[in-house]
């Protein structure tokens, strides 16, 4: 049991003034965080409580697969990252020790992890192996925002696999979709597991967890049977009608796609958009989306199979805004443009013209949006907090990093890994966007930082009578803050409601007269009658156990 009276629980009424997303709001007017700096964060001891029940299921559940837990450094040698090509990752600390020799601290474990792998593992008697660590990371984060959710320091569970071969690591893989899946339903949270790009890890495929949520900074699209990150998500687009103008127009300083739209009388979709970009080994790519349609910078990347950057002024081949095809250098059509007429860029200044656009091969590049058809059903994008993720990496690191194994026929093979990653912060901030109402948290049952909450009204024999409840209900295997403080009910039952434990029991003087402790549901703040101030303790046990 902990006493209120010597917690360091610092509530506040008024939320931080720079605060947007509701879990930044309430977890620091709670007393659960607080910021030393940009990005920095310290978990005062209520929130280190929540923090360590997510760390507590994560690792129950992979232990259960078979996972190792270790510990690994944060401070590393740069060559390891420079061997593997990451080097480079602005987002990455990097620093020189008194000896001026280089060093990174880790954003993430693939490089350290796997050049132990290299060094301990020589035959293929030596796996499969599951490999798993909570430790802090650091990013140079550009843009800390929204409490916890972005940050510059951070706690991960970053989980390794290492397998002989891509069915040992499909294997793995999907044994950690079902300890995800687990772990999720576990936390209480609305979540959903998504298809997504790679990113900077790399490897041969990817999914993301996600948490539903306003302050979420990924876009997820979503149909009966489909979920994906827009980064990657593909859907069949909205038609649109036949174009019946021909010839050249004269479009005076018309250079949005609306303007020209409206000028002529036509649908955005009847335009095209042209979108130039310089490539290392291409030069310029004229990419042409349809003018209702935006390109998505990471599916033209992996489309193009190497970065690009936006063409400047002085490479563009027309004037800006009146782009068009010329049938000359490397053009790409999205998927969307299908084979007829189009309005574009006459590539001439204050000029379109009706062109038509031949068959020929596409590229899905453009972003999905809402009442795009996935298999005939319309999709919907709506924001999400990304709370893991799951890669499939191959041999993406086991090569730079010389990480083999001798087959069973003596020959050496490359290791086939994969990674997999949850941020228990992100969890609970999550937790607080989803389920919050207008007088702050409330947890889902497996990771309020208490289970019950008794708030003692009055003198010594109500505060006898809370204490002596919450040491029966303790009994009982919950846990259990008592306030005990010399403050009005009224202070009580806010800062109460604000922390956001699952159950109040509120013990006054009305409690003692009746024998019976009024008791009070935290989610939809529901008043759920009394428990008797003795032997009551295992009808609070059975309905928090019933609680979601």
């Amino acid at each position: 049991m902990h006493r209120q009276s010597n917690l360091l629980l610092p509530t506040e009424r008024q939320a931080p003034a720079d605060a947007e997303a509701i879990s930044h709001k309430l977890m620091v007017r709670a007393g659960l965080i607080r910021q030393i700096g940009s990005g920095l964060w310290s978990w005062l001891p209520a929130g280190w409580r929540v923090h360590e029940r997510i760390v507590q299921i994560i690792r129950e559940e992979l232990d259960a697969i078979g996972g190792q837990e270790m510990l690994m450094p944060v401070l590393v040698p740069a060559e390891l990252w420079k061997r593997s090509g990451r080097y480079g990752i602005d987002e990455l600390f990097k620093l020189r020790d008194r000896r001026d020799a280089e060093l990174v601290l880790s954003m993430t474990h693939e490089e350290v992890v796997t050049t132990h792998v290299a060094q301990v593992v020589r035959s293929y008697r030596d796996l499969p192996l599951i490999l798993y660590h909570f430790q802090t990371k650091e990013r140079d984060e550009p843009r800390p925002r929204a409490g916890v959710l972005r940050t510059r320091e951070f706690i991960m569970k970053d989980a390794y696999t290492f397998d002989r071969d891509a069915a040992g690591l499909e294997e793995g893989y999907q044994k950690h979709i079902v300890a995800y899946d687990r772990i999720f339903d576990r936390t209480g949270l609305e979540w959903y597991r998504v298809e997504s790009d790679v990113g900077m890890m790399g490897g041969l495929g990817a999914h993301e967890y996600m948490a539903p949520a306003p302050a979420g900074e990924n876009d997820v699209a979503l149909a009966p049977g489909y979920a994906a990150n827009v980064e990657v998500a593909s859907a069949d687009p909205q038609p649109v009608a036949e174009l019946q103008l021909e010839g050249e127009f004269h479009t005076p300083g018309m250079t949005t796609i609306e303007a020209v739209a409206t000028h002529l009388g036509v649908g955005t979709g009847n335009l095209l958009k042209a979108f130039p970009v310089i490539t290392e080994a291409r030069g310029l790519v004229t990419v042409f989306v349809r003018g209702d349609h935006r390109v998505n910078d990471i599916k033209l990347q992996n489309a193009l199979g190497e970065a690009f950057r936006p063409a400047e002024a002085g490479e563009l081949p027309g004037p800006g805004g009146f782009l068009g095809p010329t049938g000359q250098g490397v053009e790409v059509y999205d998927e969307a443009v299908t084979p007829g007429r189009y309005v574009a860029g006459a590539n001439r200044e204050d000029y379109h013209v009706v062109v038509e656009v031949p068959a020929g091969d596409r590229l899905d590049v453009r972003t999905v949006q809402e009442g795009d058809l996935v298999d005939g059903n319309p999709i919907t994008v709506e924001p999400a907090i990304e709370v893991g993720n799951i890669f499939k990496l191959g041999t993406r690191y086991s090569e730079p990093l010389d990480a083999t194994y001798l087959d069973v026929d003596g020959r050496e093979q490359f290791v086939w890994m994969g990674s997999y990653g949850i941020g228990p912060a992100r969890i609970a901030a999550a937790a607080v966007e989803q389920f919050a109402d207008d007088n702050g948290i409330s947890w889902p049952r497996a990771l309020a930082p208490w289970d019950v909450h008794v708030v003692a009204l009055g003198k010594e024999d109500e505060l006898a009578a809370a204490e002596a409840l919450a040491r029966e209900i303790e009994a009982e295997g919950l846990s259990v803050l008592l306030d005990d403080r010399p403050l009005r009910p009224g202070e009580k039952f806010a800062d109460a409601e604000l922390l956001g434990c699952p159950l109040r029991l509120t013990v006054g003087k009305r409690a003692l007269e009746s024998g019976t402790a009024e008791v009070q549901v935290r989610r939809g703040r529901e008043a759920r009658g009394g428990v008797p101030l003795q032997g009551g303790a295992p009808a609070v046990a059975e309905l928090w156990r019933n609680l979601p």
